[in-house]
């Protein structure tokens, strides 16, 4: 929670306006009842107009002034809380870009969503609260206790037995409340989860009439957050009967008390008006204390969760690697007896690869669903860290990079192409910072998705739904594959990026490539896409089975044969290979 709250350090001042304007309110709240006991003692007793006159404006003049003090600090509270909102938003946004793919493991996007959303708004009210509300209402409490002391010791003694067993309650409740806010807060991300998926996958369930199985699911991440949330509120509420029990019969007592003290001329009804009335201010903040211990739990649990986030140890991608200025410059890549298994598993995805890529070479990785590939793929931009071996580009070890430098030099299309709302032409250009729309054309030109862009509505400046809705899978995947190319990469990896594309249009573009001076790592299924290449690399349950050219294969791994036969037949022979 420090971690959290230390984004108040930069609004102190406000802060300590808005409390000064709160102590303003505070001392208004708590002499108003003993100038009324003046005006009863000094002016409705004694029969004098001019008393009452004097301390009634008195009185109205108080008012005034705390009506004024409240409105700035209203505007100062609001002030704070929006600004720590802002700043601890852009902070989360900026650790969770920071993430390598073992740390995003750990978190589902529900619950990060929910994070930036709940959370931080929870935070933000209860800042809100805490400088309009929460210092005030306790203060009230123990300021209206010491005046009622000094007005009639007597009558007070209630007090010191009432408070303390009210403070020991309220503290319980907020232990207890603060532990149910909590499972609340995740039982919200379980319903987000279902939504997020929901949304993600409607074609899917559509096409699947999955519409029951989903309604279920959605209905039971719902009862179950219906349910705790119920328990929740009902816990919180049963807290307020008690309090205002306790301090109505704290009322009654003074009541009979003070009735008794002033009929035997041991106190005057001055002094018993003012003592009711601080009790009643007691009574009203203590009241509050049930709104104070929801708000004060919830943001807790929900400062905890985002603490949680922000304290995740990562590697910012400006600092990683130990050479500022070195950049890929020839895109050779070897890994060297390299296993890898992914956080929190037991089982390797990688098991003891070794292959070396020669500048300019491409090299198709095949292998069953399963085998590694695309495992292999993410080791190469750095996104996990090897377990065992040593991966090299260049000659360098792959941790002797600045993230960003290594990342800069490879282009990457993944095996499902993300597009993002926005223009053709913006999604394109995302690859390169300063990008101009000459490069956008070039790139998409050599993607073999040029002439289609020409035929949409607008052209380069036609709109992409949310994820490239509007967009077929083929040309999502050329224009995820022309981002790539505009970075002019010297590595560049296809992880299955070319399925949705017929022959025709995928020898074009594999031809296109082939004038870029880049290393070409392709993922892929097709044997005829694989027999374009210089090599391949044949994995097999994250073991490296064989590599070498298409006849070599042929040869010498019956895997390799047996996939070439799935797909041209078994009449496909050694010796006739023209297909």
């Amino acid at each position: 929670m420090k971690h959290v709250f230390s984004f108040l350090k930069p609004y102190k001042i406000p802060i300590m306006a808005a409390y000064t304007l709160t102590l303003i309110e505070l001392i208004v709240e708590l002499l108003l009842p003993l100038f009324l006991g003046k005006v009863i003692n000094d002016g409705v007793v004694n029969q004098d107009i001019n008393n009452i006159i004097m301390w009634g404006g008195i009185m109205i003049a108080m008012a005034f002034m705390a009506f004024i003090a409240g409105i700035f600090n209203s505007f100062y509270a609001a002030h704070t809380g929006l600004g720590f909102a802002y700043d601890i938003r852009k902070q989360l946004f900026h650790k969770i870009q920071d993430f390598s793919f073992a740390n995003l493991n750990q978190y589902p996007t529900s619950g990060l969503v929910t994070r930036f959303s709940n959370d931080v708004r929870q935070l933000q009210n209860t800042i809100f609260m805490a400088l309009r509300i929460m210092a005030k209402a306790p203060l009230i409490a123990i300021g209206g206790v010491v005046m009622s002391f000094i007005v009639s010791p007597r009558l007070a003694l209630i007090f010191l037995v009432t408070v303390p067993l009210l403070v020991g309650f309220i503290l319980w409740t907020l232990k207890i409340a603060t532990r149910l806010f909590d499972r609340v807060q995740r039982n919200v991300d379980n319903v987000n989860q279902v939504m997020q998926e929901n949304l993600a996958g409607i074609r899917l369930i559509k096409a699947f009439l999955r519409r029951n199985h989903e309604e279920n699911r959605f209905k039971d991440a719902n009862e179950n957050l219906a349910n705790m949330m119920r328990k929740t509120f009902r816990f919180i509420e049963a807290s307020m009967p008690i309090l205002l029990f306790v301090m109505n019969m704290s009322l009654i007592f003074i009541i009979w008390h003070g009735n008794t003290l002033a009929m035997t001329g041991d106190t005057n009804t001055g002094d018993v008006v003012a003592i009711v009335n601080y009790a009643m201010r007691v009574a009203m903040s203590i009241s509050m204390f049930t709104f104070i211990i929801m708000g004060l739990s919830r943001a807790k649990a929900s400062a905890e969760r985002l603490g949680e986030v922000l304290r995740v140890k990562t590697v910012p991608i400006d600092n990683a690697g130990d050479d500022d200025k070195t950049a890929v410059k020839r895109g050779k890549i070897t890994f060297d007896n390299v296993s890898f298994a992914y956080p929190n598993m037991p089982a390797f995805a990688l098991k003891s690869v070794s292959f070396t890529v020669h500048q300019g070479e491409k090299l198709a990785v095949m292998g069953a669903t399963g085998s590694g590939k695309t495992s292999l793929f993410q080791l190469i931009p750095h996104l996990y860290d090897a377990n065992e071996g040593n991966i090299y580009i260049d000659d360098r070890p792959i941790n002797a990079y600045k993230l960003e430098n290594l990342r800069l030099s490879i282009g990457y299309v993944p095996q499902n192409p993300l597009l993002f709302t926005g223009t053709v032409t913006d999604n394109i250009a995302w690859g390169k910072e300063n990008a101009s729309q000459d490069d956008v054309i070039k790139a998409a030109q050599d993607a073999q998705i040029h002439e289609t862009i020409m035929e949409l509505p607008d052209e380069y400046n036609t709109k992409i739904g949310q994820k490239g809705v509007n967009l077929s899978g083929g040309q999502k995947q050329r224009i995820s594959i022309a981002r790539a190319l505009i970075r002019q990469p010297k590595i560049l990896m296809l992880d299955d990026s070319t399925s949705a594309l017929d022959l025709a249009t995928e020898s074009r573009l594999l031809e296109a490539i082939r004038n870029y001076n880049c290393t070409t790592l392709i993922i892929t299924q097709k044997v005829s896409t694989a027999m374009s290449s210089d090599r391949i690399l044949l994995l097999n349950d994250g073991e490296t089975l064989a590599i070498g050219k298409h006849d070599e294969l042929l040869h010498g791994s019956a895997l390799y044969r047996r996939i070439v036969a799935s797909q041209f037949g078994e009449e496909y022979t050694y010796a006739d290979r023209t297909i």
